[in-house]
C-alpha cells in the first residue's frame, strides 16, 4: 500500500493552480478593493482590521498553501492534505462571518459593511450582492469545489497508480523490453539444452544481455581426419562373397548376396 500511495506530480496541477490564484483573491481583495470602489468597510486600500485577518488572510492563505501542496504532490497524502486544507478554508470564507458575529459579541472583529450606492451601471442592490459575492460566498464555494476535486482525484487509484506501484515493486520498467536478455513484451521465454533461454520471437535491435560469441570450431589440423592410408578399404578378394549352399548361382532376377563392402 506505501507504494500504490505515489502518484505522478501532474495530478493536482490544474486544481492546485485555480487553488492558489482563488486563494491569493482572497486575501488580498479587502485591501485592493477601495481602489475600484468595489470593497468593504473601512473603504481604505491596505487598511489593516482584525475581521480581515481572520476572514480574509487566514482563509486565503490556507486555500494558497493548500493548492501548492496539491501542485507539486507525489504523494497520496501529501495531496490528500493539502486538498484538505484548501477545503477547509473554503469553508470559512462562507460561514466565518457568522461564526465570528456569534463567538465575539462585542463586534471587535468582523468584516465590515459592503459599500451601497450605485456603480456606473450597477444598482445598489446588484452592487452589494456581487461584493458579498465576490469578497466571501463566491470564494469560498470556488475554494470548495476545487478542493473537494482534489482530494476526491487524490483519493480514487487510477490505472496510471497501479502501473507504477507494479513496476515499483518487480523492478521491470512498464515500457520498452525487459533488461531480462533481450526479451521483448509478449515473447515467451524457455531454455534449451545449452542452458541459454530462448525466445519465440526475433531478438529487439537494442537492449538486452548479449549472448557470448560463439566459438570456433576445432579445425582440421589440431584434429586430422582419417585417411585411406591408415584404414585401407577390404576388397573382394580378401573377403569373398559367399555363394549359394547348393553350388549354383541365383537367377539374374532375384537379388545378390553381397559381403562386407
Amino acid at each position: 500500500m506505501a507504494v500504490v500511495a505515489r502518484v505522478p506530480r501532474s495530478r493536482g496541477g490544474v486544481s492546485g493552480v485555480l487553488l492558489i490564484l482563488i486563494g491569493a483573491w482572497g486575501g488580498l481583495a479587502p485591501f485592493v478593493g477601495p481602489y475600484f470602489r468595489f470593497a468593504y468597510t473601512p473603504d481604505k486600500a491596505w487598511a489593516y482590521t482584525s475581521g480581515r485577518l481572520w476572514l480574509s488572510i487566514v482563509p486565503g492563505a490556507a486555500a494558497l498553501l493548500g493548492g501548492l501542496l496539491v501542485t507539486g504532490a507525489a504523494h497520496r497524502a501529501v495531496g490528500c492534505f493539502g486538498a484538505f486544507i484548501a477545503a477547509l478554508g473554503g469553508v470559512w470564507f462562507i460561514v466565518g462571518g457568522p461564526v465570528i458575529a456569534l463567538a465575539v459579541k462585542n463586534g471587535s472583529v468582523s468584516p465590515g459593511a459592503p459599500l451601497t450606492g450605485s456603480l456606473g451601471s450597477l444598482s445598489s442592490t446588484t452592487r452589494v450582492f456581487l461584493e458579498q459575492f465576490a469578497f466571501f460566498t463566491g470564494i469560498g464555494v470556488l475554494i470548495l469545489f476545487f478542493g473537494a476535486l482534489a482530494l476526491g482525484r487524490f483519493s480514487v487509484v487510477g490505472v496510471k497508480d497501479a502501473a507504477l506501484a507494479e513496476q515499483s515493486l518487480s523492478g521491470v520498467p512498464t515500457e520498452g523490453y525487459p533488461s531480462a536478455y533481450g526479451q521483448a513484451p509478449g515473447q515467451d521465454q524457455g531454455s534449451d539444452d545449452t542452458g541459454y533461454p530462448t525466445t519465440t520471437g526475433p531478438f529487439p535491435s537494442q537492449g538486452g544481455t548479449q549472448f557470448p560469441p560463439e566459438q570456433p570450431t576445432e579445425s582440421s589440423e589440431q584434429y586430422p581426419t582419417e585417411s585411406s592410408e591408415q584404414y585401407p578399404t577390404t576388397s573382394s578378394e580378401q573377403y569373398p562373397t559367399t555363394t549359394s549352399p547348393f553350388g549354383q548361382t541365383p537367377p539374374s532376377g532375384t537379388g545378390r548376396l553381397r559381403g562386407p563392402s
